[in-house]
């Protein structure tokens, strides 16, 4: 169970509507939405990773304290929200880098994880791969093996692997369907498809390819309320705004459905044999 901590407002969907330099004048409700995560957690003895943005770890420490004080593993969502193929390599360093060393400071715990926005890390810049284990992490969760106009990497094995001497990497889940994986790991697929076929999808993965599934959101998905973007084009309003006022009884069925961890505890316990 993972979850991207990043407002409504940090979204790839919304990058080219509203600007970097107007985050601070937003209503910022990040805050407020975590926490509720984090009951929901609570009450359904739940343990998930964390994938914190640095923008949202430096104004609300208290987030993080009790994020790692319930049990909960902090990873690292960078430090801005820039994607990985919008940024040069000395660029992708700093800011990994950057992340890495507030949210541990902030913490007092180790960071292993690393997740790039957007999934941004694919065929064109395996180079990425090179700096997050130059860096530190020990695994990254960024590849989405499949076809999209934002991120992909259909070649990507759709499981753990190791990419580097000293990271592996812990791709999106996926459904083979044919010849294409089909997206069933979260987000706005989750929010499109009917509950009963992503429940079908996980536990298929889980009984025939006895593998464990990821799931991702984020917090402004269970956040119908939040200020609505004017403006913004129909396919990022689309995916964005789609069934949010659903997600949240949709996320209790699953934790009550299966049975969900911490990253690190469920991947990194034995990987002697990748």
């Amino acid at each position: 169970m993972t979850v991207d901590v990043e407002d409504y407002f940090q979204v790839s969907a919304f990058e080219d509507h509203i600007s970097r330099n107007n985050w601070d004048n937003m209503p910022v409700r990040v805050d407020l939405n975590t926490n509720r995560i984090l009951d929901l957690f609570a009450k359904h003895n739940t343990k998930a990773t964390f994938f914190t943005l640095g923008w949202v770890a430096k104004r609300y420490p208290e987030l993080v304290k009790r994020i790692c004080d319930e049990g909960h593993e902090l990873a690292s969502h960078g430090t801005s929200h820039r994607r990985a193929t919008q940024q040069s390599r000395q660029e992708f360093r700093q800011d990994i880098e950057d992340a890495k060393k507030l949210l541990e400071d902030l913490s007092g715990h180790e960071v292993k994880g690393y997740r790039a926005p957007s999934y941004s890390i694919g065929k064109a810049n395996l180079w990425a791969h090179e700096e997050v284990e130059a860096a530190g992490y020990l695994y990254s969760s960024s590849v989405y093996p499949v076809h999209h106009d934002l991120y992909g990497f259909p070649e990507a094995p759709r499981h753990i692997f190791r990419c580097r001497e000293q990271l592996f990497e812990i791709p999106i889940t996926t459904l083979p369907v044919g010849k294409h994986n089909v997206p069933v790991g979260g987000g706005g697929y989750f929010r499109l498809y009917p509950y009963k076929f992503s429940k079908w999808a996980f536990s298929s993965i889980n009984e025939n390819e006895k593998r464990p599934a990821i799931f991702y959101f984020h917090p402004w998905e269970i956040d119908p309320d939040q200020p609505r973007q004017k403006g913004a084009g129909f396919k990022s309003t689309f995916r964005h705004y789609l069934n949010l006022s659903r997600m949240e009884k949709r996320i209790t069925r699953l934790l009550e459905d299966f049975n969900w961890g911490r990253m690190d505890d469920i991947y990194l316990a034995d990987t002697s044999h990748l």
